[in-house]
């Protein structure tokens, strides 16, 4: 269960889906609400999307009938289930207000699973997908006491950690049978927003990347050519694309050669656009906007370094596949991102927010063609060994099978 399946920003699930069918497990996706077309940028896209059941929006004869069918049959389980729904809310009326709809979007997938005879919900994101899932399963164990329902998900984070109250976090882990975290910074913040007796549920397993989609390149730019910088991912805030503008800004006052691509679109772009204007670097920098999966080992194919300036991370996919693709990376200190990115090894990290140690990690790599060789070929030994998505995937299934997952 997603709140949007499949979106740009969900290419993780999407892999992991994959990856779990290819195992031979059964798996059903739901969608909260329907994914735009614009969304749909590669043929596996558009191929999710075709066999995804949408949730919103929903005919009023599919919700008049599921809710019809959950009542008429099972009275008591529907009266108390909205109960708890609203019981369970976050402080505060609106709140309550939404706990109702998600009750009413809950019955509908109820419906829909009782059908396909499916028992385990599985959501991604602590978000309207989670509060769906679980109140699903909630009513879906109190109808069917010889076949138990559960229900699971996985924590990414950040942004959850930054509302705790909004999302629910406590009542969400001490409700679901299973918490799935992407990092051993996840789990730790969630232990941090739980109480002790619940811990056992948090469990660490990476995502992964298919390492067959990102080869590294046999050799990297041409003898005096400009070194090819790649940062990925959306437009916003958090990512601190200011601070990468900044930092390349340096490195051209310093006098070394190097170039920007900056990949993905959002809310910044027209700030960044301006930005690199006044910098005086819009002439080395190049924004592409969203490009779909299917062109991105081309993007990471034509670069000579990867680099990201978040100010909060889980565990980015994007620098798995950058160094599944043999590209030395440079990015900041913060969530799981150590967890990944060995410093010295795999590539440099800096201390988030800062533009000059930044253009410094950037200044090493763009004037040693051997330091990223050597370090392109350790970050792709470390997403070999640790973060291939068939054995994620595996570690994923096995994790169901401790809740009795059929």
């Amino acid at each position: 269960v997603a709140a949007a399946y499949p979106a740009i920003s969900h290419t993780f699930i999407q892999r992991e889906v994959r990856a779990l069918r290819a195992l031979g497990t059964t798996v059903d996706v739901f969608s909260i609400h329907r994914a735009r077309n614009t969304e749909l940028l590669s043929a596996a896209d558009r191929e999710e999307a075709a066999s995804t059941s949408s949730i919103l929006p929903v005919p009023l004869s599919d919700l008049l009938r599921a809710h019809g069918r959950a009542f008429l049959r099972f009275p008591r389980a529907y009266l108390a289930t909205l109960r708890y729904a609203i019981s369970q809310a976050p402080r505060g009326a609106r709140a309550r207000l939404w706990q109702v709809f998600y009750f009413g979007e809950a019955m509908v997938l109820w419906d829909r699973c009782r059908a396909r005879n499916l028992r385990h919900l599985h959501a991604h994101m602590a978000n309207v997908a989670t509060d769906v899932a679980w109140l699903a399963a909630r009513f879906g164990a109190r109808t069917d006491k010889r076949r138990p329902w559960h229900w699971s998900f996985t924590m990414h984070g950040c942004h959850e950690f930054w509302e705790v109250d909004r999302f629910n976090l406590r009542r969400k882990v001490a409700a679901a049978d299973l918490v799935i975290c992407i990092s051993d910074f996840t789990r730790a913040q969630l232990m941090a927003h739980s109480e002790p007796q619940h811990w056992s549920k948090l469990h660490v397993v990476h995502c992964g990347v298919e390492l067959d989609r990102y080869r590294p390149r046999p050799s990297g730019s041409p003898t005096g050519a400009p070194a090819q910088i790649l940062a990925v991912g959306r437009l916003s805030e958090e990512k601190g694309h200011l601070l990468l503008l900044a930092a390349v800004a340096e490195l051209r006052r310093r006098g070394l050669s190097a170039r920007l691509c900056l990949v993905g679109d959002g809310p910044l772009r027209g700030e960044l656009e301006r930005e690199a204007r006044r910098l005086g670097i819009e002439d080395i920098v190049t924004f592409t906007g969203a490009v779909g999966q299917d062109e991105m080992p081309e993007m990471f194919g034509g670069a000579d370094i990867f680099c990201q300036t978040s100010f909060a991370e889980g565990i980015p996919v994007v620098l798995m596949e950058a160094m599944a693709a043999g590209l030395p990376v440079v990015s900041t200190l913060v969530g799981g991102i150590p967890e990944l990115v060995v410093h010295e090894r795999a590539g440099l990290l800096v201390p988030a927010g800062r533009a000059d140690l930044m253009a410094d990690a950037l200044a090493r790599l763009v004037a040693s063609g051997d330091l990223r060789v050597r370090m392109g070929r350790e970050g792709r030994a470390i997403v070999e060994q640790q973060f291939e998505v068939t054995a994620c995937a595996e570690r994923v299934a096995d994790r169901f099978a401790l809740v009795g997952t059929p």
